[in-house]
């Protein structure tokens, strides 16, 4: 079986037909789905899904893009809830910053302070984090170091493949692989898989972006991990049973709320 710690089924994209996508998923031997929380609006979709289906877990948190809606109350709402079982995606984004300097490094500020308050929650309420980092990788393992987040540990989600976070993986982190690991210009990211320690891979799509060859172009979706298990097996040279069982083994230890669905 699959774990897909990563896929938005509380997006819009999804709002037709997110139950024909989860069955079509579990038909594909995809058993267990995490919805990061990213923005707070849509957390009530997630929460409603993850009642639905005992597969479906949740977590809280708020993307670096919506630091400004940040408000720990919310989160604090839906921590307590049985099927939340992270805190995140949070972290940082340094890919679409204003081109105004003032605008520039207030932007960086309130992503640091909001990434920081949501690594210090996480320990408080010790659930895992899922962390999101893009063109940004000095400043969030500091964060993530400064804070403790060893702690509770988490997932680099859309592993970026700067290796310089490859020694998260001794702060218990793990690292997402996804679709884009069959991009053609993966060339980093298949240079530096097979340097992650296996028990510290879990795979992911992000669905409904970074779909996989060959369906790029098109909305992605939990049954196309199996396509990125495809191309770990031919990269790492190991058998796809082999990686399932690795992958879904690494999810379950992360969030340990996997370990009842076989």
């Amino acid at each position: 079986m699959i774990i897909d710690t990563h896929c938005h089924l509380d997006n819009e994209m999804y709002c037709q037909d997110v139950h024909e996508v989860i069955a079509n998923a579990l038909d594909s031997n995809v058993k267990g789905f995490l919805i990061p929380g990213a923005d707070p609006k849509d957390l009530p979709k997630a929460v409603e899904l993850a009642q639905q289906y005992d597969e479906v877990f949740f977590s809280v948190g708020v993307h670096p893009y919506d630091a400004k809606a940040y408000d720990e109350e919310v989160l604090k709402k839906y921590v307590t809830h049985p099927k939340c079982i992270a805190i995140g995606e949070c972290g940082l984004d340094y890919f679409r910053l204003p081109e105004d300097e003032n605008e520039k490094e207030e932007e960086i500020k309130r992503q640091k302070e909001v990434f920081s308050k949501q690594v210090k929650f996480a320990t408080e309420v010790n659930k895992p984090l899922i962390v999101h980092v893009r063109n940004a990788s000095n400043d969030s393992k500091k964060i993530l170091l400064d804070n403790n987040a060893g702690k509770v540990g988490g997932v680099l989600h859309c592993f970026n493949a700067d290796e310089q976070l490859l020694s998260l993986a001794n702060e218990n982190f793990y690292f997402g692989i996804g679709g884009v690991l069959t991009f053609k210009n993966a060339r980093k990211l298949v240079q530096v898989l097979s340097k992650i320690p296996k028990e510290k891979i879990v795979v992911e799509t992000d669905g409904p972006y970074l779909t996989p060859h060959p369906f790029r172009g098109k909305r992605n979706e939990p049954s196309y991990t199996n396509y990125v298990v495809e191309k770990i097996s031919e990269l790492l040279e190991m058998e796809v049973d082999e990686v399932k069982t690795l992958t879904t083994h690494n999810a379950k230890t992360l969030f340990k709320e996997f370990s009842n669905i076989n």
